[in-house]
């Protein structure tokens, strides 16, 4: 295959994953009130970055997040002031989404593939987590109830929901990578 047809087939195949992961944001198994919620549409931009590296599963959950932006445009408004708005729109869609492409780190540095898909996973939820925590202290956290520090109002409303979407996530690609290791075959 020529490198212009194997680009162009990533290409694709991102798109697909952008495709999937929207499509999976909207299967909701818990709700939370003031954004966030229990999905499984960090999978396929993870997986993406196993499959493919690190810069097209970055390059697939930036498009991702900026795409997530448009159609969540509303959450932005939580926030009064334009710094906050931009730290909304960097650490709520464009940072989290994009670091899930990190998941590539650890694809090859395992002899077991499984264990490099499974710590890149972690990693990747590991740092979603952590733009939204950030976002959640820095930004919502006059949200918080009186007497709570934003910075532990942060951890246990954005852990309520990113810790069962990351167990979630982590549980599914084990399953897939059992059932389909196909689906896992690097590129």
């Amino acid at each position: 295959m020529s490198k212009t047809a194997s680009k162009t087939r990533i290409l694709v195949e991102g798109a697909l994953m952008i495709a999937l992961t929207t499509a999976l944001s909207y299967i909701k198994f818990m709700d939370m009130p003031m954004g966030g919620s229990v999905t499984l549409e960090m999978m396929p931009i993870i997986l993406m970055g196993y499959r493919h590296g690190v810069k097209w599963g970055c390059f697939t959950g930036f498009v991702h997040g900026f795409l997530q932006m448009i159609l969540g445009f509303s959450n932005v408004l939580y926030c009064t002031t334009l710094l906050s708005q931009i730290g909304c729109i960097l650490l709520d869609y464009i940072l989290a989404f994009t670091v899930l492409g990190l998941s590539g780190l650890f694809a090859n540095v395992f002899p077991n593939k499984f264990a490099g898909l499974l710590t890149g996973s972690i990693l990747a939820c590991a740092l979603r987590f952590g733009c939204s925590y950030l976002s959640g202290y820095l930004l919502y956290g006059s949200w918080a109830p009186e007497g709570m520090h934003p910075a532990y109002y942060s951890l246990i409303y954005n852990g309520a929901y990113m810790l069962p979407s990351a167990i979630l996530v982590c549980v599914v690609l084990a399953i897939l990578y059992k059932v389909a290791p196909k689906l896992f075959v690097m590129e």
